[in-house]
């Protein structure tokens, strides 16, 4: 692979001059993927992540289409706002015939394509339509290609052995290329068109037509994913189309419909809740958000926890499946490769054919120290927010496994906070949320030595035995309850001793493995007011903190201050601006009652939302400074879509409105109520609830906002408390 460099860390994600290139476009379906460029192309311009990838494993690696040997020009491209379908306009250039001296002038030959994912399959339509006032010969040519490498590869991982590429199969109207990789699994790609090629071999297909003035045509394209065990069915583009539509429509409903005053908000709005739909997949055990396209989808534990969260006041749906996959994947033993231990929840899982064989170790891998705190205090959260007992009570031996882990492996030095330190020689050596290898340090510069206790991670379990307090309670289990109030009382005033640091005004990054605090001003301590383990006063103090100009970038919370010494605004996690962590930043800011707080990341997010392609918030954006008359700087190799970035507008409305359910009362309550200065009104529409829906405006006021129940069923209470 050319371009490809050494780079000592690892699961490095190597970023290429190609990548900041051009557009591109990206459409998914399960575990299904495609990045290609705007004119529909993919591998055209050498190494990149560009490609049809299924289950961690890139199916199609170069896809062509020339018109009479030449590239058509782009008029527009775009894809739609539910994700459904990518369309690009092209045209003919200046174009030579075969006619000697005769040359076809530009823009006379109009090509549209249009193309959506379902079901392991990719469907394409190609239409060719002839606005000369004489008869042409067109030629199409597809070149294509399958290299088959793993998602590790693509992000630069090199590999001593492959497998082997296996003899291509050639029919009338179709090729299957095919891989059979060192786990003994076969892959194919098929790629079928839909009228016989004049020519057709394993790496190009051509038609020849004669169309006369005004004459059109369509040629259908199908390219599907297969692999040991399990074959493609046979879909035709409209079959396939109209099960994909249900699907998105069915997707849909699950949603409350959000709408407000200003259209750009709302096309915020649309476009996450789009990609949302996009990248929660169905599994064994339920729907689950994908974390992110083209590098992290796949389930992870931590990602998909927070997206739950996010979604939890609109789709609460979204969080049983969550809950539902987490609980069936949790570790049951001790497994050093996996850094798993009983009760663990995980961190990721992947399919492709390095991790089958533990060339890296994600095959199922629990190298996470929040996604098991987390995971407790998203089941707490979801039975508040639905009243479901039932499934609380299912539910339940999970949380006491989480618990366990909590107490005996997560606490590994009994000291109170939960720490990490990897087992796995080849594991995350940094197991927060920030897993850079250079992420956690001391105001020197130098590296935390392990084990580590990340102080948001400390919030996590605060809140989560709080949490569980409560289910426990509910569940008849009161010694049990009080029991883990106690625990969370003790870490409260355990943390205030030991995290606070006063020349800072806000908590330590980090406690090392020596219990000395890394002194250094970073967002997660914004975490810590997600979790409420934060005294009032201190949270005031880490408010003003965040917001200042060390921190804020005008965008959003940076990562880490720009006063600290391994601040780079370029960097992954050393001062770059995250939407998820400035989203739970935001819910803590509203945790707390600071309203005047909450408005700012807010503004800062809805207005990078207008400057970044599609409305789409990347997983993360460069910390420079906010420049007047210009958007964000990205990041090269940032995932887009991102789910907890999609989700994070969801969290941000909720951080405003603060709706809570009292299923046993009967109640829904909406605390004191406020908008943003760029909203003078915010509608919800089907708000289900246990107890029944309803629908509600929300209408900023000089001095508050009101509150309206415009429609309601079932039979309940809407509170306002001001």
């Amino acid at each position: 692979m050319e371009d490809v460099i050494e780079i000592q860390e690892q699961f490095y994600i190597l970023a290429k001059a190609t990548r900041a290139s051009g557009r591109r476009a990206v459409l998914q379906h399960g575990d299904m993927f495609a990045v290609f460029d705007l004119h529909g192309n993919l591998g055209t311009m050498g190494p990149s992540e560009e490609g049809l990838f299924f289950e961690g494993t890139r199916y199609l690696s170069r896809l062509r289409l020339r018109l009479n040997d030449r590239q058509p020009l782009l008029l527009s491209a775009r894809v739609k706002d539910d994700n459904a379908l990518f369309g690009a306009d092209l045209t003919n250039p200046d174009l030579a015939t075969a006619e000697e001296g005769r040359v076809v002038t530009r823009d006379l030959v109009h090509l549209f394509r249009s193309r959506f994912l379902w079901d392991a399959g990719w469907y394409e339509r190609i239409r060719i339509c002839n606005y000369a006032h004489t008869r042409l010969r067109l030629t199409l040519a597809f070149s294509y290609d399958a290299d088959f490498a793993d998602i590790f590869e693509v992000r630069g991982t090199r590999r001593t052995h492959r497998g082997s590429m296996l003899l291509p199969e050639i029919g009338t109207r179709s090729v299957r290329l095919g891989y059979r990789g060192l786990d003994d699994v076969e892959r194919y790609t098929r790629v079928e068109f839909g009228a016989e090629p004049t020519e057709l071999s394993d790496h190009q297909a051509r038609f020849e037509y004669e169309l006369d003035p005004r004459q059109d045509l369509c040629l259908p394209l199908s390219i599907a994913c297969e692999r040991s065990g399990r074959s493609a069915r046979h879909r035709t583009y409209d079959e396939a189309f109209e099960e994909a539509s249900a699907a998105i429509e069915k997707a849909h409903h699950q949603y409350a419909d959000v709408e407000s005053s200003s259209e750009r908000f709302n096309q915020w709005l649309r476009r996450s809740a789009a990609d949302l739909r996009m990248l929660i997949a169905e599994t064994p055990y339920g729907r689950y958000p994908y974390a992110g396209v083209p590098w992290f989808s796949t389930p992870f534990g931590r990602d998909g926890i927070i997206t739950a969260m996010q979604l939890l006041w609109v789709n609460p749906s979204a969080a049983r499946g969550v809950l539902t996959y987490l609980a069936a994947t949790q570790a049951d033993s001790v497994n050093a490769m996996q850094d798993a231990e009983p009760g663990k929840i995980l961190h990721e899982t992947r399919r492709s054919e390095m991790a089958r064989l533990g060339e890296v170790p994600f095959g199922r891998y629990y190298g996470s120290i929040d996604s098991t705190p987390l995971f407790v205090q998203l089941a707490g959260l979801y039975v508040e927010r639905t009243g479901d007992q039932e499934f609380a009570v299912k539910l339940w031996p999970h949380i006491e496994r989480a618990l366990d882990w909590i107490d005996h492996y997560g606490d590994r030095d009994g000291d109170g906070f939960v720490e990490y330190a990897r087992r796995s020689s080849t594991g995350l050596a940094q197991q927060g949320w920030k897993d850079s290898q250079d992420s956690v340090f001391h105001a020197d510069g130098t590296l935390a030595e392990p084990p580590i206790a990340l102080c948001e991670v400390q919030a996590y379990v605060y809140d989560a035995r709080r949490r569980a307090a409560t289910l426990a309670e509910m569940l008849g289990h009161t010694t049990r309850a009080g029991r883990l109030r106690d625990q969370a009382e003790s870490m409260r005033v355990a943390f205030e001793e030991q995290f606070w640091c006063e020349e800072l005004s806000m908590y330590a990054l980090a406690l090392d493995g020596q219990k000395q605090p890394c002194k250094v001003r970073t967002s997660n301590a914004g975490q810590c007011l997600f979790g409420g383990i934060a005294s009032p006063e201190r949270a005031r103090r880490v408010a003003d903190a965040l917001l200042s100009q060390d921190l804020w970038s005008g965008w959003g919370v940076r990562t880490v201050s720009a006063r600290a010494c391994r601040y780079n605004p370029m960097s992954y996690h050393n001062g770059s601006v995250w939407p998820h962590d400035n989203g739970l930043i935001t819910a803590g800011l509203s945790r707390y009652r600071f309203d005047d707080a909450v408005i700012v990341p807010f503004s800062g997010l809805f207005e990078a939302s207008l400057a970044v392609d599609l409305n789409r918030l990347p997983e993360l954006i460069c910390g420079f400074h906010r420049r007047i008359g210009e958007g964000p700087t990205l990041y090269p190799v940032a995932c887009a879509p991102q789910a907890w970035s999609a989700g994070v507008v969801f969290q941000l409305i909720q951080s405003c409105v603060r709706l809570s359910v009292d299923a046993d009362k009967r109640q829904l309550s909406l605390y004191r109520p406020i908008l943003p200065p760029f909203l003078r009104e915010l509608t919800f529409r089907n708000l289900t609830l246990p107890f029944g829906s309803v629908d509600l405006l929300f209408e900023q006021h000089a001095h508050n906002v009101g509150v309206t129940a415009t429609r309601k069923a079932g039979d309940f209470e809407v509170r306002v408390i001001e």
